[in-house]
């Protein structure tokens, strides 16, 4: 969710001068400020249209999580291999991401945008249509392509359709719009899943996406500052679409292919490794990188950026094992689960108000961000101490933790980042950021896909250990179970088949819950190990004066 650079550029935007800005990839050139030239009715609707289309985008990041289970079955897959329908969309946005500067520069801000609204649209549609797991996967990724403009150009737009004076005004309605997303996702997602059906979760995009390009299509001009891209870097482009993709593959596929005995994690495994390794080493050594990674020399930077990888792992994380923990554990409908979500996220608004409040008056970002990380190991913590007892009101109540360490990370992070660059690589800056986001949460759900898999043999392993005939706790179950078949007319030898096979399930059931809550704690752990970076950047700087946010 890349809102915190409205917060830090608040302060420090300054009037752009009519040269622009320059640098040694691209030409700048200036156009008419739009707040001068367009109507207070236009400005509104133009808003509202491109805060509705980010919404969008973010709803779709977390209104999948509590379908799962019906798309599961009704797609005839398993559960891990369904979670690619959540990968595949953040593999996309993580590639297209740190992209959004260059397309932009050699698209047109104008073009790019709705052409990214009208296949998010077409592909939602897609989607909903699916008739088996990877055709849905598919569009997904593409999905993700068209969506990943939505939130960056989205952002320029709004900060730009507002007077300095009133640069407050626009970072809180953004900040607000991009944490509605995520808020309503999980529970609009229970409720259409159980109300109707879950193809409509995809299909509710249709009508916004249309009226959101026909409103651009109107009212979108180019950006004030339009950057001139000389060349394309087809090469980087190549390596990184590739890298990312085959590295996603090894880590989703790795556990149900028995890692390397299969032949193609192998070849993705070296496939990945060459491809990560030669895009770095062309990116630095290339004249025009389509990402330009020598920001990356800025220390500050450079831990944000780990910082903000570990974020993404437990906020994407976290908001997939929560739906799969109380709806196949805990027996929670979607629409209970998404409920469980929307306290927590409704506070995360003002946690977010507040942690922008606190940057403008000088209280620093690594303070906040350690704030943040308190949050969410304790968030982490307690989830691993539920019981297949605990009421929904204790997760609810935990989940405050975690939404308000969120808020308290996304904005101060975001700031950290960029506080030791020059203005000209502040949009670089914070589009690495923002792809480190993404990285850790597609990265994430996979560890911890196969992480949990691994854990539940081990439990379940030590659990049937101490399922013996001397136990008299195990005894004592397996009669009662024999005599209440019996009540209900079964025989005693059915009687006590039955009575073995709910022992069994349950052995099951307590093994998977233990394995969820291992990954909880591992979870926690690495936001632990990930703290004592922040020693760091403790005299990290504040945003240079003049800094400014584009879409480029």
């Amino acid at each position: 969710m890349p809102i915190g650079i409205f917060y830090v550029l608040t302060l420090h935007r300054q009037n752009r001068t009519s040269g622009g800005i320059k640098n040694k990839n691209a030409h700048e050139t200036k156009n008419t400020d739009w707040y001068n030239i367009m109507s207070p009715l236009k400005r509104q609707l133009l808003i509202f249209t491109v805060i509705l289309a980010a919404i969008m985008e973010l709803i779709d990041t977390s209104i999948v999580n509590v379908a799962l289970s019906y798309m599961s079955g009704n797609l005839g897959s398993t559960l891990e291999d369904t979670s690619w329908v959540i990968t595949s969309y953040a593999i996309a946005n993580v590639i297209i991401i740190p992209m959004t500067s260059f397309l932009t520069a050699k698209l047109g801000r104008r073009n790019y945008y709705i052409g990214s609204i009208i296949l998010f649209t077409f592909c939602s549609l897609m989607c909903g249509l699916a008739s088996s797991l990877w055709t849905l996967v598919l569009f997904r990724f593409l999905q993700g392509l068209g969506g990943g403009a939505l939130l960056s150009v989205s952002q320029a737009v709004v900060f730009e359709l507002f007077p300095k004076e009133k640069q407050g005004v626009a970072s809180a309605l953004f900040g607000i719009g991009v944490f509605l997303g995520p808020t309503i996702g999980p529970t609009l997602g229970g409720f259409i899943t159980e109300q109707i059906s879950w193809p409509w979760i995809f299909y509710i995009n249709i009508p916004i996406g249309i009226a959101a390009a026909v409103s651009c299509y109107f009212l979108l001009t180019e950006a004030p500052i339009k950057v001139v891209v000389k060349s394309i870097d087809w090469t980087g482009i190549a390596l990184l679409a590739i890298g990312v993709s085959t590295l996603q593959t090894v880590l989703e596929r790795g556990e149900t292919e028995d890692w390397f005995e299969t032949n193609y994690i192998i070849w993705f495994t070296v496939i990945a490794i060459i491809a990560l390794t030669a895009f770095i080493l062309w990116e630095l050594k290339t004249e025009h990188p389509v990402v330009n990674l020598r920001v990356l020399k800025s220390k500050t930077l450079s831990i944000a950026a780990i910082l903000t990888f570990v974020t993404g792992i437990g906020m994407f994380t976290s908001v997939f094992l929560t739906p799969v923990v109380a709806q196949r554990l805990l027996g929670f409908t979607p629409s209970q689960t998404g409920l469980l979500l929307l306290p927590g996220a409704i506070l995360a608004i003002i946690g977010l108000m507040i942690s922008g409040t606190l940057l403008q008056k000088g209280v620093p970002a690594v303070g906040i961000i350690a704030v943040g990380f308190f949050c969410f190991i304790y968030f982490n913590w307690r989830m691993a101490q539920i019981t297949l007892e605990s009421p929904a009101s204790e997760i609810t109540f935990t989940l405050v933790f975690r939404a308000l360490g969120l808020a308290f990370l996304t904005v101060p992070l975001t700031a950290l980042a960029i506080s030791s660059l020059a203005p000209a690589d502040v949009p670089q800056g914070a589009a690495l950021n923002n792809m480190m986001r993404q990285l850790g949460g597609s990265f994430g759900i996979s560890i911890i896909n196969t992480y949990s898999f691994q854990r539940i043999a081990s439990h379940r392993v030590d659990l049937i250990t101490h399922v013996t005939a001397t136990n008299t706790q195990v005894t004592d179950r397996l009669n009662g179970y024999v005599t209440n078949f019996q009540k209900h007319g079964i025989g005693l030898l059915d009687a006590k088949q039955k009575a073995m096979k709910l022992l069994d399930l349950s052995i099951v059931k307590q093994s998977t819950l233990m394995s969820y809550l291992d990954s909880y704690m591992l979870i926690g752990l690495l936001f632990v190990l990930a703290l004592p970076l922040l020693l760091f950047v403790l005299k990290a700087k504040k945003p240079a004066p003049g800094a400014i946010i584009s879409d480029h």
